[in-house]
């Protein structure tokens, strides 16, 4: 199955393709397609990065049989405009779809880069917070021992003076011991292709740990003539 894997949570924004064409060209690598692309979310066009994989892969957007999106946590509006793409491409051509945690896929990549034991991965959640979840990583181990929450600095400045091993996007900001990972296309397609649990456009939705909440507007004033 040919999957293209969309990860727009962070600053470093991503496209990969995994899979191969049926007359056995390759379209992808354990590594992402497109080099991740830094920079400020806005300066980036998301359909040339993904022409840009396509033209890499050497196959045409037609042979696409499944996309997967990073759903977060992380930047709501780049989440969203990867959701949009998904769920244009599912009305366009029925696509199955696939939304997975972009923290899975810092698991993975940590994995992969040799990190062992407990490692808890953060991500900014603004407001002085962090998304917060842990996982136990071996050699052939990757398990969640602590699922995603919403932290204080306190809670996360406390595991980092304790020794724990920290990793996340942008997270030697705060802590400059912590180790620097990405959400990359490239974990997210390798995750993909392990899993069935498709869904339907409209049900595709950020991860947000934040109750939703809404401030009625005052009511309009009226100006003397």
């Amino acid at each position: 199955m040919i999957i293209l894997a969309l990860e727009f949570s962070s600053e470093q924004r991503s496209v990969a393709i995994l899979g191969s064409s049926g007359d056995g060209r390759s379209g992808a690598s354990p590594a992402p397609v497109v080099a991740a692309t830094k920079g400020s979310p806005r300066t980036l066009n998301a359909f040339h990065l993904i022409e840009d994989a396509l033209k890499q892969s050497g196959l045409e957007r037609e042979e696409i049989e499944c996309v997967a999106v990073g759903i977060g946590p992380g930047s709501y509006a780049g989440i969203r405009a990867a959701i949009s793409i998904a769920q244009g491409l599912q009305l366009a051509r029925a696509l199955p779809l696939l939304g997975i945690s972009s923290v899975e896929c810092l698991a993975l990549q940590a994995q992969e880069a040799g990190l062992r034991g407990r490692v808890n991965f953060v991500i900014d959640a603004q407001r002085n917070e962090f998304y917060l979840a842990a996982y136990e990583i071996g050699a052939s181990v990757l398990r969640e021992t602590e699922p995603l929450w919403l932290a204080s600095f306190s809670d996360v400045a406390g595991r980092a003076q304790a020794g724990e091993t920290i990793a996340g996007p942008e997270v030697d900001r705060w802590f400059p011991a912590a180790r620097v990972l990405f959400p990359d296309a490239g974990a997210l397609a390798r995750l993909a292709a392990g899993r069935t649990d498709f869904v339907s456009g409209e049900k595709l939705e950020p991860i947000y740990l934040r109750a939703t909440a809404f401030v009625k507007a005052p009511p309009r004033r009226i100006l003397p003539p």
